[in-house]
């Protein structure tokens, strides 16, 4: 194993959460849009179908209009979400091209993870959102009956700080992220004893 490379991807991936407030006058060019993009098409596919593409979405006004339209921490019901000043300033939609194919297998979440290791790694962060008006998002769009959002893909510089906590070191059936006074996000995650699956006699 070479260590470096390992060490350098386990800090990316530490550093590789789920932000929920941005620095909005930090504006986010097409061409890095574009270019986190491009990650994905190195990423496997089943049956190697490629079916998913991305509507790319950096302007001002479009960025006001898919806003309102997204759900932004299920474990935060108290929260309706960043304030004006603390709001993405760039999205990728992610959409099946149902022209292609009606499944879209695990290619969504490979995808996911190249375009958000990618923000980091340019110091930037994501939010990756399930819950959304899809039908009021198609329409402002203007996607053809042809692409379904699956994923909405929030971006922007990061203002929070979110911390990984150690389950074991506490309550392992809890397992909802929550934020201190401090504004501090916290994740808690399961140990690594706990994902190995061990087999008595063995």
């Amino acid at each position: 194993m070479d260590k470096n490379k390992f060490e350098i991807l386990r800090k990316l991936l530490m550093a590789d959460r789920s932000y929920r407030r941005f620095d909005e006058g930090h504006r986010i060019d097409k061409e890095t849009l574009i270019q986190l993009v491009e990650l994905t098409r190195y990423c496997a596919s089943g049956r190697n179908l490629q079916p998913l593409k991305y509507f790319v979405a950096n302007e001002n006004d479009m960025c006001d209009k898919i806003f309102p339209l997204l759900k932004w921490a299920g474990y935060l019901p108290e929260w309706d979400g960043p304030v004006k000043g603390e709001r993405p300033t760039a999205y990728l939609i992610q959409c099946l091209d149902t022209n292609i194919t009606k499944s879209y297998l695990s290619d969504d979440g490979l995808q996911q993870q190249a375009i958000t290791l990618g923000a980091v790694a340019e110091g930037l962060g994501c939010c990756i959102i399930k819950s959304f008006n899809v039908i009021k998002l198609k329409e402002i769009l203007g996607l053809p009956d042809n692409y379904e959002p699956i994923y909405v893909i929030a971006i922007g510089k990061p203002i929070e700080k979110v911390v990984i906590d150690d389950m074991s070191n506490q309550d392992s059936s809890d397992i909802k992220y929550y934020r201190t006074p401090d504004g501090i996000h916290h994740v808690p995650k399961r140990s690594l004893d706990d994902l190995v699956i061990t087999v008595s006699g063995q």
